[in-house]
């Protein structure tokens, strides 16, 4: 897909109150806003016309949208975040979204689906089964995505105690190549409908570039994994490096920072 368009939000006063699992010490609300601003700038140059919502105070996680909805070539779909604290954080993403989409399907009670459980590779869904997206959740959601033509396939990764989120061990650069964390490679070429080409496996040392993000004819990575960026650029993908280490310390990457479309 040609992304034309991403909407993201600023990191609030709050945002050190969040939820995370990371040992690395509170975030620096500074540095975040410094980060989140060249990633705003990596987006732009990448083609993208950039819409910036508001910081939220009352959600401290808010700047993590990607949760919020997962976008298709035929429409949004609204998430029901699976942390009670975040459920709310999908009031200001519906009216946004509605600038865009006419039509808002959306995941129910008692499903959750957190947008970081969804890859999409040229149709084709994974959806991941979490600590935050329930069975529940998954099942309304192909059910959504089936409606408008796509496949999917659900993939439980609940024994996998190192990925908060699918997304955190996986992303789809296009044209048959993937970038994945060890334990789930088997699981991804088991699932039908997944076109794997050639796979770029991430080191345990280097667990945290998995979260890279395809925008046009780039590849964003988190700086500081020289391993994942030269795979990715011996495949003649061009890497736009970005900091992120104080969204790194709120259980963030790259692909959280926005939505894409």
């Amino acid at each position: 897909m040609q992304f034309t368009r991403a909407i993201v939000r600023l990191p609030s006063s709050t945002f050190a109150a969040g939820l995370s699992s990371a040992a690395e010490g509170a975030p620096d609300l500074d540095k975040a806003l410094g980060q989140h601003s060249r990633y705003v700038q990596a987006l732009r140059a990448c083609g993208l016309e950039v819409t910036s919502l508001e910081p939220d105070d009352a959600y401290p996680d808010s700047t993590f949208v990607e949760d919020t909805a997962i976008m298709t070539d035929r429409g949004a779909i609204v998430m029901r975040p699976g942390a009670p604290s975040r459920e709310g954080e999908v009031t200001s993403m519906r009216r946004c979204l509605r600038n865009f989409y006419p039509e808002l399907p959306a995941i129910d009670a008692p499903g959750t689906v957190d947008g970081g459980d969804i890859c999409e590779a040229d149709g084709h869904f994974l959806i991941g089964v979490s600590a935050r997206t329930n069975e529940h959740g998954a099942n309304q959601l192909e059910r959504h995505l089936h409606r408008w033509g796509h496949t999917s396939s659900i993939i439980d990764i609940r024994g996998n105690a190192a990925l908060l989120h699918l997304k955190s061990g996986i992303a789809y650069l296009g044209n048959g190549l993937w970038v994945v964390q060890g334990g789930i490679e088997r699981e991804l070429r088991s699932r039908t409908g997944i076109v794997v080409r050639d796979v770029i496996t991430v080191t345990p040392e280097e667990a945290y570039a998995a979260n890279c993000v395809r925008v046009n004819d780039a590849v964003l990575v988190a700086v500081g994994y020289p391993l994942v960026s030269a795979a990715i650029e011996a495949r003649g993908r061009r890497v736009v490096p970005l900091e992120v280490s104080e969204f790194r310390k709120m259980d963030g990457g790259l692909s959280c920072l926005s939505l894409r479309f």
